[in-house]
């Protein structure tokens, strides 16, 4: 199982830096387009459609909202469409985060729609924003919500004992959780010694690390988060796109928590 997980992260993690360092940036945000409307498909699964027609009509509804608030309203209107859109991403990252102390709650069928678009297109936002802004700085955070990832799957399998939300995960554990942010620590470390200049942009680690251990936290919520719409609809995975991972839900949940908080919070700090 592990060896299938690490084989597959190889394959996707060379594709990602295809699509981000190679692509024309179109294609780079079509693909990421591809991605999101592919998690719409599987969180689909959660709304008790009964059928593929009315799957595909939710996804037709989340690319219409993706077009429209990518694309369409900010030509068509002065507003900082993508600063709002953000900010409501961020106030309902906040909000799952009491939900999920309050679980097992039911979740109405019209709840779980407009929750699969307060996931998705927010995250889609962050993601072409950072993207335009510098494929490297969505590596970057990519790489912060992986380190959590990594980090709190090897230190909760090793000593993982007290349970962090047993109710929506049994497997994570606060352990796992003090892991994954210990990584991004030391990941951080590296970036700054090896990859970031932190001082040319006007900041240092004792700024940089505060902020995004809060982005890496998040990052659990929104893994918990869909978990625990996976748990209410009785599934283990939203799919099996990744072998050894699941589904694109189940591997962009994280990231889709994390970059709304990233792309906002590097422009409160004046780095981008």
């Amino acid at each position: 199982m592990l060896k299938e997980r690490i084989l597959t992260a190889i394959v996707a993690g060379t594709g990602l830096l295809l699509v981000l360092f190679v692509l024309p940036p179109l294609a780079a945000e079509m693909v990421i387009a591809a991605f999101f409307l592919a998690a719409a498909w599987e969180w689909s699964g959660f709304l008790s459609l009964g059928g593929t027609a009315g799957r595909l009509a939710y996804v037709a509804i989340i690319a219409a909202l993706l077009g429209i608030v990518g694309w369409v309203l900010p030509r068509e209107t002065s507003v900082a469409v993508d600063d709002v859109v953000l900010r409501i991403g961020l106030a309902w990252w906040f909000a799952a985060l009491v939900w999920v102390f309050f679980y097992p709650t039911p979740i109405a069928k019209p709840v779980r729609w407009i929750c699969g678009a307060l996931v998705m297109v927010p995250a889609y936002i962050a993601l072409v924003s950072l993207y335009t802004l510098e494929p490297a700085v969505l590596l970057f955070v990519l790489v912060i919500v992986w380190a959590a990832d990594v980090g709190a799957y090897f230190a909760g399998k090793r000593w993982g004992r007290v349970k962090l939300a047993p109710n929506i995960s049994p497997g994570k554990t606060w352990e796992g959780v003090i892991g994954g942010l210990s990584a991004v620590v030391l990941v951080l470390v590296l970036a700054s010694r090896y990859w970031v200049d932190l001082e040319s942009l006007g900041t240092d680690i004792a700024a940089v690390v505060p902020f995004c251990l809060a982005v890496a936290t998040l990052s659990i919520i929104g893994d918990l988060t869909v978990s625990m719409f996976k748990r209410s609809a009785g599934l283990k995975d939203s799919g099996r796109f990744f072998p050894g991972h699941g589904g694109v839900l189940d591997r962009i949940d994280s990231v889709a928590a994390a970059a709304p908080l990233f792309t906002l919070g590097i422009g409160w700090m004046g780095l981008a």
